[in-house]
């Protein structure tokens, strides 16, 4: 795993793929917490998501780069409890 304590806020998260995944917010424990810009649409929008930190692979050049691919990661996205 690699080093989160390297992930800072505005840091851009991408899959492995290449593809955004989200904009680092802060990092809540074992959890990357993602801006709401990039919370999507419909029931999802305008509320915050988190990915697991387990997913980091790199962090580098500003970007946490995940071993999932976008869409995969995106499917494992935690929704904020309200």
């Amino acid at each position: 795993m690699a080093d989160t304590s390297q992930i800072k806020e505005h840091m851009e998260v991408i899959g492995a793929d290449g593809v955004h995944v989200g904009t680092v917010d802060k990092v809540e424990g074992d959890r990357i917490k993602l801006t709401k810009k990039d919370s999507g649409e419909g029931s999802h929008q305008g509320h915050h998501h988190f990915i697991s930190t387990g997913l980091v692979a790199t962090v580098e050049n500003d970007q946490v780069r995940l071993s999932a691919n976008g869409d995969v990661a995106a499917q494992l996205f935690e929704e904020e409890e309200k």
